[in-house]
């Protein structure tokens, strides 16, 4: 990656390309393999802007000496801590044009088991239940120095609920991931944040696609935080047949059978704060921009960058 951040690579300038059509002043990137001098992530950092960037290492990658996926094989992807072919594969990355506080907070380390009420695989083997963390990717809480005052953002990246067994364990996971997030809003780790974002993908549509579809539906209707439903053209351009959900909100563009387009990645503010504007990065195909995607649409990969603009 770092060996095509520094030469001309057609994805690479697309997704530099969707970044600053868009502008964000704060920018949270998912499947972005992390290394522990952060090179690529400074060499991107600088192509697209950027005075101030933070990562960590990933779960994704970080192998155990377990068979965590249960098919009778050890030091497969599916055995990492969060799936990954190597030691920070598939990381995230949050970049800023305002500093980056100190005071981090990092749950990526927490035990699933550890999380209140959690649900794990029936017949799970003790010794993988008493060391598999409940993050697939991370979750983070970053303090951003905006000018208004700061703001904590709350970056996670969760398992797709799919790629499993009858166990359920990517599903499950997926669920508990997202209550992560309502156990930390309720204090149960200590003082929950002010003005916060919840930002990331929690590959979890409100109404399709497999998954806790309840879970997330019932996570957009807490009231301590507000769902802007940021809609493209693009998406609703895009809609697969028999889709239930509206179309306009989808982020993500995949085939229509396997799982088809679905909403999985979201800005979602606290309660505290005044939402101005909202999107998805998703052109029509009569916008002028559309080309950046490519002819089909793919060119920065599946996913849709998405935006909301707020103030205090």
């Amino acid at each position: 990656m770092l060996r095509d951040l520094n030469r001309d690579d057609p994805q690479i300038d697309s997704v530099l390309g969707v970044v600053d059509a868009v502008g964000p002043d704060i920018l949270l990137l998912t499947d972005f393999d992390y290394d522990v001098d952060l090179m690529a992530l400074d060499v991107f950092a600088q192509r697209a802007g950027y005075d101030h960037y933070f990562a960590a290492p990933p779960n994704t990658g970080m192998m155990t000496a377990h068979d965590l996926d249960q098919n009778g094989r050890m030091g497969e992807p599916r055995d990492a801590q969060g799936y990954g072919r190597f030691s920070g594969d598939g990381g995230m990355a949050i970049l800023s044009h305002w500093p980056i506080g100190a005071e981090m907070r990092d749950f990526s380390d927490l035990l699933w088991r550890d999380l209140p009420g959690a649900t794990l695989p029936v017949g799970w083997p003790d010794e993988v239940i008493s060391i598999q963390r409940l993050s697939h990717g991370g979750h983070w809480i970053v303090p951003v120095n905006a000018p208004g005052g700061p703001v904590s953002v709350m970056a996670f990246s969760s398992s797709p609920p799919v790629f499993d067994g009858p166990e359920d364990r990517n599903g499950l996971r997926n669920r508990d991931e997202l209550r992560l997030w309502s156990a930390v809003l309720d204090g149960t780790f200590g003082d929950p944040p002010d003005a916060f974002v919840v930002l990331g993908n929690a590959n979890l549509d409100p109404v399709d696609g497999e998954g806790f579809s309840a879970t997330m539906s019932g996570f957009l209707a807490d009231p301590r935080l507000q769902d802007p439903q940021p809609k493209s053209r693009g998406g609703l351009e895009a809609a697969d047949a028999g889709q239930s959900g509206d179309p306009a909100t989808d982020t993500a563009d995949w085939p229509d059978d396997r799982p088809g387009n679905l909403r999985v990645s979201y800005v979602l503010p606290s309660a505290d704060w005044k939402v101005i504007d909202a999107g998805v990065y998703w052109p029509a195909s009569d916008e002028p921009d559309a080309g950046l995607l490519g002819e089909d649409g793919l060119l920065a990969g599946p996913h849709r960058l998405v935006w909301v603009e707020i103030s205090r």
